[in-house]
């Protein structure tokens, strides 16, 4: 998270570090900074989810391949929670509201917003080992449906877990 951080304030122009030494615009520019890496870190979230989606579509069409139809609605209830999650992630307001917003951010808030968008990344390895456990179970029609149930109800934690992230932004009202 402070790496980066770091990144977008180092590839900041000459203009915007001479403007920051002017007193309160220097508060406003890092507040922007924060704006521009809380939307690359929540790309970077939807990026990784994104990958886990096309290898549960992978997994479908190898089900389907197998003979294995009757899991393939299953598995489609799993990439549909991960396809939410992406769309909810790829289209969520950004961590700091502009000067005129109704809804203020504050660096408390945006810090919070950080934590609780970095624990996505955790997430995202967790649904990776989930689809390793349901390809590794594509032959045990015993374990396939206890492994296509985790994985739908990680990837229905992922989207919930989100809803709750717009708490942090009327929590303070």
């Amino acid at each position: 998270m402070t790496d980066l951080f770091k990144r977008v304030t180092e590839d900041q122009d000459p203009f915007k570090k001479l403007a920051s030494y002017i007193p309160g615009f220097g508060g406003y520019i890092e507040r922007q900074n924060r704006r521009a890496a809380d939307k690359l870190l929540r790309e970077t979230v939807a990026d990784r989810f994104e990958e886990q989606w096309k290898r549960a579509s992978e997994l479908q069409t190898d089900m389907v391949n197998a003979g294995m139809i009757a899991y393939v609605d299953d598995m489609e209830r799993a990439a549909i929670q991960m396809r939410t999650f992406i769309d909810k992630i790829r289209t969520a307001a950004y961590g700091y509201s502009g000067l005129f917003d109704a809804v203020k951010i504050n660096e408390e808030e945006l810090t919070q917003l950080y934590q609780f968008d970095t624990a996505f990344f955790l997430a995202a390895e967790e649904i990776g080992r989930a689809l390793d456990n349901v390809e590794a179970s594509l032959g045990d029609e015993a374990g396939l449906p206890a492994a296509i149930r985790n994985l739908t109800s990680l990837a229905r934690q992922a989207t919930e877990a989100f809803s709750r992230r717009s708490e942090i932004f009327t929590s303070g009202e």
